[in-house]
């Protein structure tokens, strides 16, 4: 971590502040944000020694994203940066360190759009298979690990949600899972038979054996009877996913985008998905229609007579 004079440390600190009072910000925003503004800094005191913070200017800017690119940073990361440094910027103006704000001429490198790996739909019935019948002597832990991934790919919810959940947030009647999304909102997002059925073992005869004075209403549960976290469940979908034949190596993320890639190619209304998977913009939600056509011309050329040549 760089070294900064006392002053700027104290000026991070209250930045820091103001970063978590506003905007529901994930504390992984805030500790990128943080390091963003650590980063701008340093590039500042290492122009000078008496550099002050007034001199924080469009060409400092620049120069620093400049730096970031010569390093290796990736454009998606590049992208973060200047929105970190017009957010860092915006505020010095705002709290009266800056009389003028530089960053409004910053422009930022335009990410290029990686389309999300996906499984193919007898890859995800493949998987789901495989933990169910590793579950079948209803071994808690494989009981728990199966409902992991069914819940994963039934609902298309994120792992932070589904780290997220307690008991109290599954309706089983009515087949719902109430989700604590990004910016703490709230939505249900409904659930399958098979999710169901996991969720019904894992009840009766997995979690209780997990379960400890600390554990209180947390759904899903470690060895040691804490609520599950996010580490233990990407290594839980890296294994089942990995045995597949054929299947693109992924974590949780990876089912949620196979989630909304199959239930746009089953006829899914793109404004529904959007809904279930918590995005705040349709741009978001859209990037699963691409990958569907990729996947259709992939299957047209393997498959059509008049596709080459």
């Amino acid at each position: 971590m760089e070294e900064l004079p006392e002053d700027m440390d104290a000026l991070l600190e209250e930045y820091g502040r103001n970063l978590r009072l506003g905007r529901n910000r994930s504390a992984h925003t805030v500790r990128a944000y943080l390091g963003d503004a650590r980063s701008l800094l340093a590039h500042l005191y290492a122009r000078s020694a008496d550099s002050a913070i007034r001199e924080l200017d469009l060409t400092l800017l620049r120069s620093w994203l400049a730096a970031q690119s010569a390093r290796g940073a990736a454009r998606t990361t590049m992208a973060r940066r200047a929105s970190a440094a017009r957010t860092f910027t915006a505020w010095l103006t705002k709290t009266g360190r800056l009389t003028a704000d530089p960053g409004l001429r910053l422009g930022s490198p335009k990410a290029h759009r990686v389309l999300p790996a996906v499984l193919g739909r007898q890859q995800a019935v493949g998987a789901m298979e495989a933990a169910e019948s590793g579950a079948a002597q209803h071994d808690p832990m494989a009981l728990r690990d199966r409902l992991i991934v069914e819940l994963l790919y039934s609902t298309g919810i994120r792992v932070s949600e589904l780290c997220g959940l307690d008991i109290d947030d599954i309706d089983r009647e009515r087949r719902l899972v109430r989700v604590l999304g990004k910016g703490n909102k709230e939505r249900s997002v409904p659930f399958g038979g098979p999710a169901d059925a996991a969720l019904g073992d894992w009840l009766r005869f997995g979690r209780p054996a997990f379960v400890v004075a600390a554990s209180g209403r947390a759904l899903l549960l470690g060895r040691r009877g804490g609520r599950l976290d996010q580490r233990q469940a990407r290594t839980v979908v890296h294994e089942v996913v990995s045995a597949i034949p054929g299947a693109p190596d992924m974590g949780p993320h990876g089912l949620r985008h196979s989630a909304a890639t199959h239930l746009l190619e089953g006829g899914a209304d793109l404004r529904v998905v959007q809904e279930l998977l918590g995005h705040a913009s349709m741009a978001t939600t859209q990037l699963y229609t691409h990958v569907s056509i990729e996947r259709l011309k992939k299957v047209h050329d393997q498959a059509h007579p008049r596709a080459r040549g």
